[in-house]
């Protein structure tokens, strides 16, 4: 049973496991323009989905990967949340990590849906963390029961590291 703010919540969907193919999607960039995942094939990719960026859990999440793995050659972090592309252009600012990719899941709510992260009684993703290699095999998958603690950050990088 997954809880937020202590309180149990349902999804749509069936959870995806390591081994499925990651499914594609059409997000909103802080730029406003169309993101999906085949605009980033070939790359290892770390997907990190929080409910908002402005807060704390969710700000650490997103500053560490982007930290941690900014180095790592031939991948990219995809930090997905409901947050308007306005509101996350203005945290990767105040953050000084203006190259992070953002995109925004509130127009449809169609990752949220294929992907079983959307909270129905909230209408915010949940938090977890996806790895895919080069061709969207999902290596690595944390769904949090509670929402309101942090991913392991030290199997999901040992996950990326190990691509």
């Amino acid at each position: 049973m997954t809880t937020f703010l202590g309180n149990p919540v349902t999804f749509t969907g069936q959870q995806l496991q390591v081994g499925d193919k990651a499914l594609d999607f059409s997000l909103i960039a802080s730029d406003l323009s169309k993101k999906s995942l085949s605009d980033f094939d070939g790359m290892k990719k770390v997907i990190s989905v929080v409910p908002s960026i402005d807060t704390g859990i969710c700000s650490t999440q997103t500053r560490r990967f982007n930290q941690e793995l900014s180095e790592m050659e031939n991948t990219v972090v995809i930090t997905i949340s409901m947050d308007l592309p306005f509101a996350q252009a203005r945290w990767c600012g105040a953050q000084g990590l203006g190259s992070a990719v953002m995109l925004s899941d509130y127009y449809d709510h169609s990752f949220g849906n294929s992907y079983a992260l959307l909270m129905n009684e909230w209408h915010l993703l949940t938090r977890a963390v996806l790895v895919l290699d080069e061709t969207n095999k999902i290596t690595y998958v944390e769904y949090k029961e509670n929402v309101n603690s942090d991913v392991d950050f030290d199997a999901a990088l040992a996950a990326v590291k190990s691509l």
